[in-house]
């Protein structure tokens, strides 16, 4: 038996212990539709919990260091030895602001996909995987160019296999943004976005004020240490002095001052309007599935498309409740992470439609 073929098997029966039980109904509609761990719909609560569920990294990865065109390199978290499982249905996961292998939504997800028979890999933006980045730039919301490098990489080196990415928060506007500027050339045969800033300026400003500002504070303090790390080990590699980091006191400040210099942008304003990825939705032409939570604390309704605007291809999930990147369910004794069903539940069928056109088209060209 072929390698594609044991795959494909494998994959299969994971699925059909998940979907295709004699309850498959009422499982698929628990699986496609969120309910709040009871006592614990706060959005607050509903955003912190996953630290507290996935504390615990069970999953050890695979790691690899991906040079890029312009000398500097991004790190690569797989779910297993990517040599041995070229061949399965592939996920890649883009993270949020400052986030990595270790942040609870990613390995977390990254185990629910290898249970059901797939091969997961968490591309690292620059400098997010514990070492500094090289260069006088980092990452930001609306930066392509890594991500399409990485996508055209992982075909050349591992060869065609269906592949689907998930962008959460910021990795999730880099996503869209993507996905709208390749339209019908896109590499991906479908995608998962979750809880994305998708209009940058109402979201900054939304994290200035009331509860929010925690969270700002909070990210702020992760954009500045890791901005600290660089200067100390790389000096002069970004447009501020250590004494200017310091004084920083919101996330506009950091844009302002690094984000928008490093990267072209005439100021944080002009950055967060020409990369937002709501606006390229519209183009988007590959099976989407975008997951929002109403009560969002890091967003406000500006981030919620008008359907009219949405081509086909883009299926539109709005929840109640579900904090940011948070969608705990379940119970206390036995809580449940949401999106670690919902999005392989969502994924498999289309990448297996895929694998299996690719193989009849292979088998037809033997005849």
């Amino acid at each position: 038996m072929g390698s594609t073929s044991f795959s494909e098997e494998i994959f299969l029966r994971n699925l059909s212990e998940t979907d295709r039980s004699e309850n498959a109904a009422s499982k698929n509609h628990q699986s496609e539709n969120f309910y709040p761990l009871r006592g614990a719909s706060n959005p607050h609560l509903q955003t912190l919990l996953p630290r507290l569920v996935r504390r615990r990294v069970k999953l050890r990865p695979i790691w690899q260091r991906l040079d890029l065109p312009d000398g500097d390199f991004v790190d690569l978290a797989w779910s297993e030895d990517p040599q041995f499982a070229r061949h399965k249905p592939r996920m890649v996961l883009f993270h949020g602001l400052e986030g990595s292998f270790t942040s609870p939504y990613a390995h977390g997800l990254l185990q629910a996909w290898r249970d059901k028979g797939g091969l997961g890999v968490v591309m690292h933006f620059r400098g997010c995987s514990g070492e500094p980045n090289r260069l006088r730039r980092i990452y930001h919301s609306g930066e392509t160019e890594d991500a399409r490098f990485f996508l055209n990489w992982l075909t050349q080196t591992y060869g065609e296999a269906p592949t689907a990415a998930v962008g959460f928060s910021l990795g999730g506007n880099m996503l869209a943004c993507y996905l709208g500027q390749e339209g019908e050339n896109c590499r991906l045969q479908a995608a998962v976005i979750v809880s994305a800033p998708l209009m940058l300026e109402p979201c900054a400003l939304r994290l200035e004020q009331g509860s929010s500002r925690i969270y700002q504070r909070y990210l702020l303090d992760q954009l500045k240490s890791n901005a600290r790390r660089k200067l100390l080990k790389y000096p002069d590699t970004l447009p501020v002095t250590l004494q200017e980091l310091d004084a920083m006191r919101y996330l506009r400040e950091f844009d302002d001052a690094i984000t928008s210099k490093a990267h072209g942008f005439q100021n944080a304003l002009d950055y967060y309007r020409r990369c937002s990825g709501l606006p390229l939705l519209p183009k988007v032409k590959v099976p989407l599935l975008i997951i929002h939570a109403k009560d969002d604390p890091f967003m406000t309704d500006a981030v919620i498309p008008d359907p009219r605007d949405l081509p086909p291809e883009v299926e539109y999930q709005l929840t109640e409740r579900g904090g940011h990147v948070g969608f705990v369910g379940g119970s206390w004794r036995h809580p449940q992470m949401w999106l670690e069903t919902r999005i392989p539940d969502w994924l498999a069928p289309r990448l297996l439609a895929e694998s299996t056109i690719e193989k009849n088209r292979h088998h037809d060209h033997s005849l």
